[in-house]
């Protein structure tokens, strides 16, 4: 069995507003997961004390990191990562195109490594999209398209997962959803889902979307003292074996 874990951390600080790297590391340590994918990470940033967070993290749980800043201002980085204990390459790090209409919009990207699971290879994808439905579309859709989903490189059996901001009734949901099958349904035992906001999870904006080849076991939200209070988001966790 091997666990995959997607978790927004809201740059470490808190719903307590309290900046703790260590937290969100606990949270996931907690959770023993073979394979992480991070969103909203600091790397170097003055607000949150120049600390390199994707690393920090990845050396509390002794595993290899791979970072993709969405944007930079001259040294400082924000953006999200995938962490392994496996053995990984990358493969690769891009932005994901905006909507031209709303030029001011935060960027966003992908980060797409390889694993090694018992000796075959899985790809893993994790992205943050943006805020706004028209940018989100356009976003999926490049996704879904030949420089992610339909890349040669990119063959079965494959996870996409990390923060949509969208919901299963979007058309963003329905996009994905043409390509990859949602983890949620696949699930041998149902169990809540919902990650945002933490206090009292309502949304289910975090998605992991996978491919024929896997087979889901579990999937589920933790809801903890701990978890409800270390980021606005709750961690989504899938069990699963390649089948």
């Amino acid at each position: 069995m091997t666990r995959i874990v997607t978790y927004n951390v809201h740059r470490c600080v808190g719903n307590d507003r309290r900046l703790d790297v260590g937290r969100v590391a606990a949270v996931l340590a907690a959770l023993n997961p073979d394979i992480v994918a991070l969103q909203e990470l600091d790397v170097g940033r003055r607000r949150t004390n120049h600390v390199d967070q994707a690393h920090e993290i990845a050396e509390l749980l002794e595993m290899a990191c791979h970072f993709h800043p969405a944007f930079r201002v001259e040294e400082e980085l924000y953006g999200d990562a995938i962490l392994t204990s496996l053995p990984e390459r990358l493969v690769k790090a891009a932005p994901l195109p905006g909507y031209d209409r709303l030029k001011a919009l935060e960027p966003r990207g992908a980060l797409w490594i390889e694993v090694d699971v018992g000796g075959r290879p899985l790809q893993i994808i994790n992205t943050h999209l943006g805020l706004v439905p028209r940018e989100q579309q356009i976003q999926a859709a490049h996704l879904a398209g030949p420089e992610w989903l339909e890349h040669p490189d990119c063959r079965w059996p494959v996870i996409l997962l990390g923060d949509f901001n969208a919901t299963a009734s979007s058309i963003v949901y329905r996009t994905l959803t043409q390509r990859l099958k949602p983890a949620r349904r696949l699930a041998a035992r149902k169990q809540p889902t919902s990650t945002f906001p933490s206090p009292l999870p309502v949304l289910r904006i975090d998605h992991l979307f996978v491919s024929a080849g896997i087979e889901v076991q579990d999937v589920s939200a933790p809801f903890d003292p701990l978890t409800r209070v270390a980021s606005d988001h709750l961690p989504l966790v899938m069990d699963f074996e390649l089948d």
